[in-house]
């Protein structure tokens, strides 16, 4: 299989390279899905309303640009890889902290410290691969990457099909801070970027580099703007979909989770390596097109076979598409800054997109309670406006992402 040649193509500093960044994303994923799927019981547990609640998740969002921007120009200073480890210990903190908050001020807090770590860790992580790894697989290994975010929305998944009915929402929002041993991993087994370490002095003056490159700056961020929606938007909610409209026990919503995550896995690696030989614009257009083509379905489906199968193939085309971005991102950054940009760009675009959460609780409460709709309505737009941006973008399928 192709995706095999792949793998093994990629020589054992480079694998653990990739493990490295991918397990530290999926973790990062993992702490902040748990949040997800027990909305409905942190708003119990303050006597406060479920938009409240969903501040939380606006926090999270609004503070990561500044994650990547902090961390992200460390990483351009002091290296790839310390600056890793910082955040991998740091997210953990937080997640397990927020899980012992007494009320909901100090909650919202914790979230916000959270998506301050959580916007550091993805600028340093995949700048750190895919300087890392032979041009030829990029594609490949963006998907294996982004994956990581799906895997982590997995595992939350299971965590709370399994462990949330012993351990209530605190006990499951503390196996946040397991991530945390990951940094022995990563100080034992991962080397340092190639492309950093031999590159130039870090550029100081960001105002000559941002006027150098702001189109690709403004382009890079309305369209993540776009793809923040369409990920948040058939996510975040959607647990609270199948509990408060269709009825599902959590078991059975964490099952139909775990279901669409494996097509959110499997897209993410399909799309990032088709983007390899179609190129990348082409590979993120068509998974846009599949999302648009299968919302009716997604929104509309009823019984728990429907559910899951509309879940699966909406997730497929959702993560299809950002399979896609890690690489895409890294390949049209300048390179004296690529430890920050593609963080930036990034995590902006979550800020922007940070109230969807809130946005679709209020259109639901707006339409009757029609909690369906609005998210159709959010995941439908997005889709359409990633096709149309991405049409307009650059391809650079294959840079050379040297530094300096």
């Amino acid at each position: 299989m192709i995706f095999i040649d792949d793998w093994k193509s990629l020589g054992k500093h480079e694998r653990h390279i990739v493990a490295a960044a991918f397990l530290g994303w999926t973790l990062d994923a993992f702490d902040f899905f748990l949040l997800v799927f027990v909305l409905r019981d942190v708003s119990r547990t303050f006597s406060v309303s479920l938009t409240t609640v969903t501040e939380a998740i606006f926090l999270t969002l609004a503070t990561r640009p500044l994650g990547a921007l902090l961390f992200g120009s460390l990483a351009d200073r002091y290296g790839r890889r310390p600056v890793l480890m910082v955040v991998v210990l740091l997210y953990p903190l937080f997640g397990f902290l927020s899980a012992l908050s007494p009320t909901i001020g100090s909650f919202l807090v914790l979230r916000g410290l959270f998506g301050v770590a959580m916007g550091g860790e993805w600028g340093a992580g995949s700048s750190l691969v895919m300087e890392s790894i032979p041009v030829t697989c990029r594609g490949f290994v963006s998907g294996i990457l982004q994956a990581g975010y799906p895997a982590g929305y997995l595992l939350a998944s299971l965590a709370y099909a399994f462990i949330y009915p012993a351990s209530g929402w605190r006990g499951l929002m503390m196996l946040g801070i397991l991530p945390a041993l990951l940094v022995f991993f990563i100080r034992k087994k991962v080397p340092e970027s190639p492309a950093f370490s031999s590159k130039a002095p870090m550029p100081k003056n960001w105002g000559t580099l941002v006027r150098g490159y702001w189109r690709v700056a403004i382009f890079a961020v309305v369209l993540m703007t776009a793809f923040n929606f369409l990920g948040h938007g058939t996510q975040d909610l959607y647990p609270t979909f199948l509990e408060s409209v269709h009825h599902l026990s959590p078991g059975d919503v964490g099952g139909i989770a775990v279901f669409y995550n494996f097509g959110a896995i499997l897209g993410g690696i399909v799309l990032g390596s088709l983007s390899e030989r179609v190129g990348r614009r082409r590979a993120i257009l068509w998974a846009a097109l599949l999302a648009l083509a299968v919302l009716p379905f997604w929104a509309g489906a009823d019984g728990i076979v429907a559910l899951a199968g509309g879940a699966f193939l909406m997730q497929f085309a959702v993560q299809g598409a950002w399979g896609v971005v890690p690489v895409y991102l890294n390949e049209i950054s300048p390179p004296e800054i690529r430890g920050a940009f593609p963080g930036v760009v990034y995590q902006t675009g979550n800020l922007l997109a940070s109230a969807n959460a809130t946005l679709q609780a209020v259109l639901a409460s707006h339409l009757g309670g029609n909690l369906a709709v609005a998210l159709a309505s959010v995941a439908g737009g997005a889709a359409l406006s990633i096709a149309v941006l991405i049409g307009r973008g650059p391809e650079r399928r294959g840079e050379r992402l040297h530094c300096g």
